[in-house]
């Protein structure tokens, strides 16, 4: 156990979603997959401790990484392209 009380399942997690998916979404029948466990156990035995810490979120698209899992794991988060930023002005030639 490390210091905030992630085993080797709960990091084997964490590092899966990072290295393997930009930090999400993924969704959980392919993180279960990936880590050859059974859904069941992704759901009530990983997932519990790590939502509840802020470390995964849950969204409609997936499973993500949150801030805190990514400064957990030394590792720094992917930045997100400007061209995916359009808020409502750009996307009528406004600023």
């Amino acid at each position: 156990m490390d210091h905030l009380g992630l085993d080797g399942a709960d990091r084997r997690y964490l590092i899966l979603l990072a290295e393997n998916y930009g930090g999400g979404p993924v969704g959980v029948e392919t993180i279960a997959a990936a880590l050859s466990e059974p859904r069941d156990a992704i759901e009530e035995v990983i997932e519990p401790y790590l939502l509840q810490q802020g470390l995964i979120l849950r969204t409609p698209r997936g499973r993500m990484l949150g801030a805190k899992a990514w400064r957990h794991l030394g590792l720094e988060a992917p930045k997100v392209p400007e061209s995916t930023k359009l808020g409502q002005a750009d996307l009528f030639g406004g600023k």
